[in-house]
């Protein structure tokens, strides 16, 4: 599976956005999806998990609320709606997929990954 992943760009605090993750080869409904970040001068982190059905969801704790994971397997695609923006979710957004929604949930199991795409909040 090939992952890319755009949207990201500069907003003001309390902001939105919506990042996209566009999958080619392997069948993307097969498949797990997750964001994560990654800071500056941080380690990469677990955003947001879906099954392939769509049907189950997973949050960090400190975008719950304000983040929705969602997909559309007819295009491919997953995406991330990131509103109420803070500056601490400034970071490099990188899409994954994997087997098991709850492996990617707790970090492990991803066998893909997208290039990221640097999402940058304002105060």
């Amino acid at each position: 599976v090939q992952l890319q992943a755009s949207g990201g760009g500069l907003v003001q605090a309390g902001g939105s956005l919506r990042l996209s993750c566009a999958a080619s080869g392997r069948t993307f409904s097969n498949y797990a999806m997750g964001w994560f970040r990654q800071a500056p001068g941080k380690e990469r982190e677990f955003v947001a998990a879906i099954s392939w059905s769509g049907g189950s969801t997973y949050y960090a704790d400190s975008v719950k609320g304000r983040f929705t994971i969602s997909r559309d397997n007819a295009k491919n695609t997953v995406y991330l709606q990131m509103n109420s923006l803070k500056p601490e979710d400034t970071a490099v957004y990188y899409c994954a997929a994997g087997r098991v929604v709850l492996g990617i949930a707790n970090g492990y199991g991803m066998d893909y990954w997208g290039k990221g795409t640097l999402v940058t909040v304002s105060s």
